[in-house]
Order: C-alpha cells, then sequence, then structure tokens
C-alpha cells in the first residue's frame, strides 16, 4: 500500500488523449488573443488552458504581462468554452486576485520555487483553500528545493497538487533552453510514485523545432502529461515567440506521439533476462567502485604521512583524458563519461580526507 502524501490528480475536465494535456500561450497578451487561443483548443479537444498573467522578467522593460486585468478573460473562456484555466502566481497578492476572480487553478513558477521565503508566502495565502496547484522545478539543479516547495504547500492542507517539469539552468551552452536533466523528476517520481508530474517541453527545448523531441522524451520518461504553449501567430507574440506552436502544429505533433504504456505485454521473458543481466552487471561496478575507494584511502594515508596535497590536477586531467579516450574507443558518450569520472574523482577526494579527520 503506497505511503505517498501525493496522490495523483483529477483534473476537471478528461484529456483527449492518454496523458494529461495543458496548452494555451506564454502570456494572455489581449483578450482578443487569449480567447481566441482558447477557442481553436476547445475545438480540437483540448480543455486545460494555461496564460501566463504575471510574468517574471529577467531584465526590466520586456513584457512583464497583462496582470489582472486578464483574470476576467480567463474566466470567460472558463465559462463559455467550458475549459479549465490556470495563471501562473509568484506573490500573496496574485493569489488573492484570482481566488477572488473565480480562478482556482494555479501554478509556481520556477523562479518562485527557489525561493522558500517566497513559496511560503504562497502557501499562506493558500492555506484553507480548495484549489488545484502545480510546482514548476527551480531554475538551479535542486531536487530537494523542488521536493521541498510541494511538501510546504502539502503542510498547509493542498492536497490537489501537482509538479511540472521545465528544465534546469546549467553552466554553458546545449541544444536546449533548459537542460532537462531527467534524473532529477525520474528521482521525484521514486519517491512520490502517484505525484501527476507533467512535461513543459517548451521551456525545456526553447525552439519549435525541438518541442516533439522533447514530448516524446518526457513520455517515455513515465511523465504524466504534457504542458505546451501554443499561440495563433506565434511568430508576432510577446513573450517567447521562439518556443510556440500554433494550435493546428500542437494537435499534428500531439498525434504523432508514439505512447508506450507502464506495463503491457512488451515486459517478455526476453527483456526480463536482459534486466537481470543489467542488475548482474550493476552488483559488479558496485564491487569495483568498493574496491577503487580502498585503494584512493590507502592513497591518501600515504599522501598524509608524506605531507602532499590530495587534489593534483595534473594527474586528474591525465586521467580524465585517458579514460574518455578509452570510453570513446568502447562508443561511450563523453558528456556521460566526463560527468561520471567527475563524480568518482570528487568521491576519491573525499574518503583521502578520512585518514586525517580521524587521526585528529
Amino acid at each position: 500500500m503506497s505511503t505517498d502524501l501525493f496522490h495523483a490528480l483529477t483534473f476537471e475536465y478528461s484529456s483527449p488523449y492518454p496523458f494529461l494535456i495543458c496548452a494555451g500561450p506564454c502570456s494572455a497578451e489581449t483578450e482578443e488573443q487569449t480567447y481566441e487561443t482558447a477557442r481553436q483548443l476547445r475545438a480540437r479537444g483540448i480543455r486545460l488552458f494555461r496564460a501566463s498573467l504575471w510574468k517574471p522578467r529577467t531584465r526590466p522593460g520586456s513584457f512583464e504581462g497583462v496582470g489582472a486585468e486578464g483574470l476576467s478573460w480567463l474566466r470567460r473562456i472558463e465559462q463559455e468554452l467550458g475549459m479549465q484555466a490556470m495563471t501562473e502566481v509568484a506573490s500573496a497578492a496574485h493569489v488573492e486576485a484570482c481566488l477572488r476572480a473565480g480562478i482556482r487553478t494555479l501554478w509556481v513558477g520556477a523562479r518562485t520555487t527557489a525561493s522558500p521565503f517566497a513559496v511560503s508566502e504562497l502557501a499562506e495565502a493558500l492555506r484553507g483553500e480548495e484549489v488545484t496547484l502545480l510546482v514548476k522545478n527551480p531554475l538551479n539543479p535542486d531536487l530537494e528545493l523542488w521536493e521541498g516547495a510541494l511538501l510546504r504547500f502539502h503542510a498547509v492542507g493542498i492536497e490537489r497538487l501537482g509538479a511540472v517539469h521545465r528544465g534546469f539552468s546549467t553552466y554553458g551552452k546545449g541544444p536546449y533552453r533548459n537542460a532537462p536533466l531527467w534524473q532529477i523528476p525520474i528521482e521525484l517520481r521514486r519517491r512520490h510514485p502517484e505525484l501527476t508530474i507533467l512535461g513543459d517541453p517548451s521551456h525545456i527545448a526553447g525552439c519549435r523545432e525541438l518541442v516533439p523531441l522533447v514530448c516524446q522524451a518526457a513520455l517515455e520518461m513515465n511523465l504524466s502529461g504534457l504542458m505546451i504553449e501554443t499561440h495563433p501567430t506565434p511568430e508576432v507574440a510577446w513573450s517567447d515567440a521562439a518556443q510556440q506552436l500554433t494550435p493546428e502544429a500542437l494537435i499534428t505533433l500531439l498525434d504523432s506521439l508514439l505512447i508506450h504504456p507502464t506495463r503491457s505485454t512488451a515486459d517478455s521473458t526476453e527483456l526480463s533476462q536482459l534486466r537481470r543481466g543489467i542488475d548482474h552487471i550493476d552488483r559488479q561496478l558496485l564491487h569495483l567502485l568498493s574496491e577503487r575507494m580502498k585503494l584512493a584511502r590507502s592513497i591518501g594515508e600515504i599522501k598524509a604521512k608524506d605531507h602532499l596535497p590530495i587534489v593534483q590536477p595534473e594527474r586528474y586531467r591525465t586521467l580524465l583524458e585517458e579514460r574518455l579516450r578509452l570510453g570513446s574507443e568502447l562508443a561511450l558518450e563523453e558528456g556521460f563519461l566526463h560527468e561520471l569520472f567527475s563524480c568518482i574523482h570528487e568521491a576519491s577526494v573525499h574518503v583521502q580526507h578520512i585518514p586525517l579527520s580521524t587521526d585528529q
């Protein structure tokens, strides 16, 4: 029996697809643009609608949203089109304005999730309210911060909670606007199997050409559904123009996605045998890592006795180059190897400290 604090979300309206789908513009720009987007989506069976009214922007002078004026637009969409509308909240004032207007499906953005103070303020504003709340991951790749925000909201009695994986800011340029770092939502799912987790391919991709690839990956990672930015004329959108799809393009994309059920006849004898092979290799890896750490600890004892520095950059540089060269010959991906041996080196440095701390 699951002891998970969270429960799978059910929205007011069902999805026409075998996964949840939420769509709408990055920003509600005008009432006409917002309503037209919703109308086109509703005509294609989508009834969960998103639009930001308050936009936290990196630099001043950018479009920061229409604010509370747009709440009546969202209510009109709910009443006239029979959709469930949601928007982002970043302060207690935003929450109060939404509740007064009758908007009770909200999300917390990445910048807000990164601040426990801001999350606590929102949680207090929502205490005792019956709302549906989605929490996006923080900008930085910090699972504890993401889970902590969810737990803060749960602690004030909000039970209709879900998460949104929108990728993470990382050092350096890559193919995506925000690196997906799939291991983080996968770990969140492991900790909370019942939690609804939507993928946000728009913010991960950063450009519409990559959105289909990220959508497929999100479903293959067993996420619960997708939140995709959609605009009737994305090329002239006031924010995030490059990553938004037209409603027509969105439906074409959704219809093309290959869905892999969690449990099926694919769990064959052959698949079970291959998984047992992986289990066996993993046990061997763990034994080898244990032996490696024993050697690292012995090296640390010699360095301590001879008063040598633990970290020797030239040795590490040579080691890493050799491992990357060998890995390339074995058809292993360079980025994976770099991250793997960085972690192993960090752990080796740590165990070399142990003899010193023990002597003290």
